[in-house]
């Protein structure tokens, strides 16, 4: 049996591909790639909003201790599947410093190959992308976006998103202007040798 395959769609809020399948974060792309290649999906949101709908939600600290709880059933679930040999797309918004550790102890424990698809664009882009988000009402309201934009902004500054420094191949999609992103070439950079 060859080794499943981890592709792990991924990039600062506001980054996603919208034009490509009509939503408004890297989720689109990734749903996109996981149907091209007849994998499941497990974007890190859709856990945080079926626990938001669970448990109800509240404030910025209420919507960050639920995102915890998302990341640990992300990784759970990960490591389940790929301990079945299973391929499949997980996406998120990872941040390096939490989730190079977590994927460095993966690649310990199983073989699998990994690709990053690294959505990126400029920081104004990115910022009036997180407004428009945060002002659609379109988002779930446990995210609590639209008192987050000081927060965000700080985070830009920090740069805590980007490229995992984990073994793999890498492909870089800039999505600053949605009408260049050849998602063909995408895809045919991820797909197994």
């Amino acid at each position: 049996m060859s080794e499943p395959l981890l592709v792990i769609v991924t990039g600062p809020p506001g980054a996603g591909t919208p034009a490509l399948a009509g939503g408004a974060r890297e989720t689109t792309l990734a749903r996109r790639i996981a149907r091209d290649l007849g994998l499941p999906l497990f974007a890190r949101d859709d856990f945080k909003e079926i626990l938001f709908d669970s448990l109800g939600w509240s404030d910025r600290a209420w919507s960050r201790q639920v995102g915890r709880a998302s990341w640990q059933i992300l990784y759970h679930a990960m490591e389940e599947l790929l301990r079945a040999g299973q391929s499949l797309v997980v996406e998120s918004n990872f941040y390096r410093e939490y989730a190079e550790p977590e994927f460095a102890a993966l690649q310990g424990r199983h073989r699998f190959q990994t690709v990053q698809v690294v959505c990126q664009a400029d920081e104004d882009t990115l910022l009036r992308r997180f407004q428009q988000r945060a002002a659609s009402g379109e988002r779930h309201p446990g995210h609590v976006d639209e008192g987050n934009l000081d927060e965000f902004r700080d985070a830009l500054r920090r740069a805590p998103w980007g490229v995992l420094d984990i073994a793999g191949r890498v492909v870089y999609v800039d999505t600053t202007d949605f009408g260049t992103v050849d998602y063909n070439q995408i895809l045919g950079a991820i797909r197994p040798d």
